[in-house]
């Protein structure tokens, strides 16, 4: 029996205080570079999820450093290759932003599985990377934040 994703999903900006953003390069389209991602699994919480695709993209331990919801959600077309995953007729996913940040730019544990490997660059150059529109949107937002809380 196929077990089929649910439709909901997490986007976590991994970054630094002075905003190096940490890419992962999917290893099911090299050249497709990203933040974590990962869809949410049957009885967890959106955190748990973020939490857990943390863990198993990066070997980064969430309680370590400060993870936040930024109560952002992005509702998107799921690629047509990517369909197959979900239940059928399910067309769109709903993503929820969360940011990790980091104290300084550390080694990455990434999952081969997954991942070819991984890259930290200024916020600026990671947004452009990106290849969705909403990871680059999250990245962008760093800088505001940032400005934000400084003005605090």
């Amino acid at each position: 029996m196929q077990r089929y994703k649910l439709p909901v999903s997490v986007l976590v900006v991994i970054y630094t205080a002075d905003l190096q953003v940490l890419l992962l390069e999917r290893a099911d389209h090299p050249g497709y570079w990203q933040s974590v991602t990962g869809s949410q699994d049957p009885g967890e919480t959106l955190l748990q999820t973020a939490v857990r695709e943390v863990r198993e993209e990066t070997g980064l331990n969430t309680d370590d450093y400060v993870l936040s919801d930024w109560q952002i959600q992005n509702r998107y077309e799921i690629f047509e290759e990517w369909n197959w995953r979900y239940p059928p007729g399910t067309t769109h996913n709903t993503e929820h932003v969360f940011g990790l940040e980091l104290p300084k730019t550390i080694p990455a544990v990434v999952s081969s599985r997954e991942h070819l490997g991984y890259v930290w660059l200024p916020w600026r150059e990671a947004a452009e990377k990106v290849f969705s529109s909403s990871n680059a949107c999250a990245i962008r937002m760093l800088a505001s934040k940032r400005k934000s809380e400084n003005s605090r």
